[in-house]
């Protein structure tokens, strides 16, 4: 059995174990996008046997070093080209047939990705709201009145409906964030240039990226690693290696109360509130930042010349077949002949003016925690109201590519009227895995699911297993060392990453230990047993930080391996049985910052 969203992490256990073939798959996409009430999400589909034939080759060749994703689905946003289907960046008069790939789906290709099909956007990747399409407009999963985000429209609701495991989209506004917090998703934003535009319709060539959405940041993580090359071919590509964000002190930059604008929406000030929380409780200080030079460099995107790459890219199109556009999206490009090569100029020195404001800003911070949309409409409240509540959608999001920035886009909770709410995390380019990783702790924190399945576990994702290579090590810890207590700064000041809170699994009792004051906690497995499970988290450490950290650890105390929930075994506390003699059993609380909250003994 499948399970309701297809991350790459628990796909790859179930072929691992044997459990399903990439036939079985197939076979439950087929059903799934059958039995899926939004036709729109799709522009065209690999034929079912053209799918099956593909799977059974994967089988009889077996999985393989070289194909790191194996037998997982992933569908394409129908302005990346693939060879085969049509490319028409939602526009059927503008459809050509390519004869090749592009760079980022041939490499996808080459480690072993299976694609299922060609996805809905937004017609030239005009618009951040997933209405404007003669395809239809893709609706979010958690409700069918309300938008999906766009221009990445199919792509995100082809993740969180577990219809596909990834999936490419654009972005140069923030058409790969939108749709990601619409749908309760990660998306992805390069840095600009790192990932090939070659074989993609432009919106605004000098900008534009093609972007990840996925389940998880360690899937979305292990798909740009995939892609990123440098393509000589591609005039915007460039290469650099990553950047890594402070392992102590980082600061995060947050709206002041005066920049905080929600269009009304209270509900997503209070989850923009709770993100903050959450990620002040993972060890990031809090920087209130002047979010002024951002905010004016992100209106000049659409209320600027840059409008004007967007007619350079169908200029010769457009001449001849406006009437066959989506009348908004004509509108909008059309508007680029009123910008004259004046006003080009002046709108690049008024972007340096805004990029060197910026840069006092980002001297006070690392990384920016901004909201990824203020709110989310209904689609008959966009399709009457087009240009404006589609402006409001990218007041956190237009200016991430102008000032040449890097970007995740996560979940961050639920609203009371059960419709996601997401932030982005924000650093200059080429720190994008330092993104992804600071992503995914966040994602864990606010306990939000993956898409459609608001409830589920995240399983420790490949980020976390790519740091169990011997270089890092995870490890469980269930008493002093939590987040918050006294001892948790002996896996802090040796660079430990909170990876995850889960509990154990219900064969171990927790008892407080004789002989301190306060008393330790001592977890001991119990073969049999049927409790709670106990409350714990996953710390991440360096090898070697790991080797001293344990070094200092006091009988009866030491390490362990510890099954959790789910069926994952890392190294963990566990109290030798003599230690146990005179101790207190607190099974009962689930956790060790229950049982000192009820006795109300100092933490």
């Amino acid at each position: 059995m499948l399970p309701d969203i297809l991350d790459i992490t628990r796909l790859r256990r179930l072929y691992a174990a044997g459990d399903v073939t990439p036939l079985d798959v197939v076979e439950a996409i087929i059903a799934r996008i059958a039995a899926w009430p939004d036709a729109a999400v799709w522009i065209s589909r690999v034929p079912d046997e053209a799918l099956r034939q593909a799977a059974r080759g994967l089988t009889a060749r077996g999985p393989s070093a070289e194909e790191p994703l194996w037998g997982i689905p992933f569908a394409v946003k129908d302005n990346i080209d693939c060879a085969g289907p049509e490319t028409t960046a939602g526009c059927a008069a503008f459809a050509y047939r390519p004869s090749e790939d592009a760079p980022v789906v041939a490499r996808l290709k080459a480690a072993g990705a299976l694609l299922i099909g060609k996805t809905n956007l937004d017609q030239f990747a005009t618009g951040l709201n997933g209405t404007r399409s003669p395809y239809g407009a893709p609706r979010t999963v958690f409700n069918s009145a309300y938008i999906s985000g766009g221009s990445s429209s199919g792509s995100a609701v082809a993740v969180a409906a577990g219809l596909v495991s990834f999936a490419l989209g654009t972005d140069t506004a923030g058409s790969g964030r939108v749709p990601a917090a619409f749908n309760n998703i990660v998306g992805i934003k390069p840095t600009r240039g790192a990932l090939s535009a070659r074989g993609l319709v432009p919106a605004c060539r000098s900008l534009d990226c093609i972007s990840i959405l996925a389940a998880t940041a360690g899937d979305g993580e292990l798909i740009r690693r995939i892609v990123t090359q440098f393509d000589a071919q591609d005039p915007y590509s460039r290469a650099g290696a990553q950047r890594p964000l402070p392992q102590a002190g980082l600061r995060a930059g947050v709206l002041s109360a005066n920049e905080r604008e929600f269009c009304g929406d209270d509900e997503a000030a209070r989850l923009y509130q709770q993100a903050i929380d959450n990620m002040a409780a993972l060890g990031v200080s809090m920087v209130e930042i002047d979010y002024a030079p951002f905010r004016e460099a992100a209106a000049l995107l659409y209320d600027g010349p840059w409008v004007a790459e967007r007619l350079a890219a169908i200029e010769d199109f457009i001449e001849a077949h406006s009437a066959e556009m989506d009348p908004t999206v004509y509108g909008i490009i059309s508007r680029a002949r009123a910008y004259s090569a004046v006003d080009a100029f002046r709108g690049q020195y008024k972007l340096l003016e805004f990029a060197r404001r910026a840069e006092a800003e980002w001297a006070r911070c690392d990384v920016l925690l901004l909201p990824t949309a203020p709110t989310i409409y209904t689609v008959e409240a966009m399709q009457a109201d087009p240009l404006r509540l589609n402006a409001r959608l990218g007041l956190y999001t237009n200016f991430v590519n102008l000032l040449d920035c890097a970007a995740i886009a996560v979940p961050a909770g639920f609203k009371a009227d059960g419709l996601p709410f997401g932030v982005s995390l924000i650093a200059p380019a080429f720190h994008d895995a330092a993104l992804a990783e600071l992503g995914e702790r966040l994602h864990r924190s606010c306990a939000c699911g993956m898409g459609r399945d608001r409830q589920a576990v995240l399983p420790d994702s490949l980020l976390s297993e790519a740091k169990n290579d011997g270089d890092r090590i995870s490890l469980f810890v269930v008493g002093a060392h939590l987040s918050g207590m006294p001892l948790n700064h002996e896996l802090t000041k040796r660079g430990g990453v909170l990876i995850r809170r889960c509990r154990s699994a219900p064969c171990y009792r927790l008892f407080a230990l004789a002989g301190t004051v306060p008393p330790k906690p001592g977890l001991s497995h119990s073969p049999g047993f049927v409790g709670p499970g106990i409350e714990g988290e996953v710390w991440n450490l360096g090898a070697a930080d790991f080797g001293s950290f344990v070094a200092s650890i006091p009988a009866p105390l030491g390490i362990g391996k510890v099954a959790l929930e789910g069926g994952d075994v890392v190294s963990g506390f566990i109290c030798e049985s003599y230690g146990l003699a005179d101790a207190f059993e607190v099974t009962h609380y689930g956790g060790w910052r229950a049982y000192r909250t009820s006795i109300e003994a100092p933490v």
